[in-house]
């Protein structure tokens, strides 16, 4: 049997960043890391702990009028040369796969599991698999389809990067395959076929072409995205290929729902064959709700808009008011240089645990 990597949840935030950064979680390979996190919390008498696949959540139970959640993920994007961990310590910045994306917002969830054992609210922490990859292995998505009740609460923060500034509301993603069709041939007699590669420059150029919108919603100004993330066709090297795919990203604006982001991409790219492969919803920023106009005042009152997907918009969907908090820079996450400035770890922590233990915090 092997015995998973220790998480010293007694270490200091940054550290604990560090031990879970060293522990290589790439989506769909979540085990150690979910065996450490899982051994970690089940030694702390105050807190009930529940695992699905390789998701945890640990609950305070102390009879609080009001419960709030914590959330982040633990796998990341694959390897790029950027483990173990290194930290600089004469610029305060924390190198490594996963420090921004989001092991720094890991760690701190897991001080304050560690160490909050009376807040003023009720808390669940959750710690869960497979957001960076389709919809529909997500950690998150499973639990509110499996075990609903363990995501009841008055209030969200989701831990991804934002900058350690609140950043509100989230957009809508979706994938389509543009298909384009020809007929093959032999590539001596091309004449005789019609090449659906080179009919897939059609589709790039629309792409090129592409103006984004950037509405203002809640007097935050998004910014869409449409963009090729992936090309693929051909038959052998001596045939004209008969069908070409493009794979194409939308990050919608949360004023689109699912259905008009489809439409809108459908009319784009007609009238050639699309096929949706995966799709989430956006969240609106709903700065209006009290809950998360109370937690904003007490992290100090800046809001940005949130260009990527999150999860914050699971937990609108369950109807949760959420916001993403987190360390790092989101424009790190995903690059081969991913760091996160080691303040924006220890500032999550001061200004959550505050808000966490302040005797006049409404929810």
């Amino acid at each position: 049997m092997t015995v998973p990597p220790g998480l010293d949840l007694t270490a200091d935030a940054v550290t604990l960043t560090r031990q879970l950064v060293d522990i290589e979680s790439v989506s769909r390979n979540e085990q150690a890391i979910a065996d450490a996190v899982e051994a970690a919390l089940r030694a702390l008498p105050h807190l009930t702990v529940v695992r699905r696949g390789h998701t945890i959540v640990a609950r305070t139970d102390l009879g609080r009028p009001s419960r709030v959640v914590l959330a982040g993920h633990l796998d990341t994007v694959p390897v790029n040369a950027n483990l173990p961990s290194r930290l600089d310590e004469a610029a305060g910045i924390l190198h490594g796969l996963g420090t921004c994306d989001m092991k720094g917002g890991d760690a701190v969830i897991l001080r304050l599991a560690a160490t909050v054992t009376a807040p003023v609210h009720d808390i669940t922490f959750v710690l869960y698999e497979a957001e960076e990859i389709e919809a529909r292995f997500n950690g998150l998505r499973l639990l509110s389809e499996s075990d609903p009740h363990l995501l009841t609460a008055d209030f969200a923060v989701l831990m991804e990067p934002s900058n350690a500034v609140v950043e509100a509301g989230c957009q809508g993603t979706l994938r389509v395959d543009v298909r384009t069709r020809g007929e093959r041939a032999h590539s001596a007699r091309s004449w005789r076929g019609v090449n659906a590669i080179h009919a897939a420059a059609d589709v790039l150029h629309r792409l090129q072409e592409y103006d984004a919108r950037r509405p203002v919603i809640d007097g935050l100004e998004y910014h869409e995205g449409l963009s090729a993330v992936g090309i693929s066709g051909g038959v052998a090297g001596n045939v004209i290929p008969d069908e070409c795919v493009v794979t194409v990203n939308y990050r919608f604006a949360p004023d689109r729902s699912e259905e008009e982001a489809l439409a809108f991409v459908t009319d784009f790219f007609a009238p050639y064959d699309i096929t949706l492969t995966d799709t989430a919803p956006g969240a609106l920023p709903g700065l209006d709700r009290p809950a998360a106009k109370a937690f904003i005042d007490a992290v100090g009152g800046e809001v940005n808009p949130k260009f990527g997907w999150t999860d914050v918009a699971r937990f609108t969907a369950l109807g949760v008011p959420a916001v993403n908090f987190g360390p790092g820079d989101p424009m790190l996450a995903h690059k081969q240089e991913e760091h996160v400035p080691v303040a924006q770890i220890e500032r999550c922590e001061r200004e959550l645990r505050a808000w966490l233990q302040a005797e006049e915090v409404q929810v």
